[in-house]
C-alpha cells in the first residue's frame, strides 16, 4: 500500500510494475539486468481518488495517461532496480498531491483608466504615421 496523504492510499492492486532493460549508464550491465521499472498505477478504476482529481491528474500527466485510463511512469535515473522503483512510486506520489491542489480561481479585473488612455493615444498615434503613409500630392 502507498501512502499519498492522510486520506488517501493506493492499494496495491492498483500498482503493476513491470522491469524492462534500461537505456540509460551501467556499461554491460545494460544488456544483462533489468534495471528500468514501468510503474502503471490504474488512475480511472481507483475508488480512493474523487473525480475532480483524476481529472486534474489526466492534465498534469499528459503523454503518460493512456486511454484505458492508467498512469504510465518510467523511471531509469540510477543502475540499482530498488532505488528506480522507489523513485517511480515517489513521483507517482507527488503527481497525486499535485492533483489535489485546487487550483485557485481567476478573478477577472477591469482595466485601469490610465490603461485605457495609454491603449488609445498608442493607437491614435499609430494611425497618424498609417495616415502619413500613401501617395504624395505634387503640389
Amino acid at each position: 500500500m502507498l501512502r499519498i496523504t492522510d486520506t488517501i492510499s493506493i492499494e496495491d492492486w492498483e500498482l503493476t510494475e513491470q522491469f524492462i532493460r534500461s537505456s540509460g549508464p551501467g556499461g554491460q550491465n545494460v544488456n544483462k539486468v533489468s534495471t528500468a521499472v514501468e510503474l502503471r498505477f490504474e488512475a480511472e478504476r481507483s475508488p480512493n481518488l474523487p473525480g475532480p482529481v483524476k481529472a486534474r491528474l489526466k492534465r498534469l500527466a499528459g503523454r503518460r495517461w493512456t486511454k484505458d485510463g492508467a498512469l504510465i511512469l518510467q523511471v531509469e535515473d540510477t543502475r540499482s532496480q530498488a532505488r528506480n522503483r522507489e523513485i517511480a512510486r515517489e513521483r507517482l506520489a507527488e503527481l497525486i498531491r499535485k492533483a489535489l491542489e485546487k487550483p485557485r480561481r481567476r478573478i477577472p479585473t477591469k482595466p485601469t483608466l490610465g490603461s485605457k488612455n495609454r491603449r488609445i493615444k498608442a493607437k491614435k498615434e499609430r494611425g497618424e504615421v498609417k495616415a502619413m503613409r500613401g501617395k504624395v500630392d505634387p503640389d
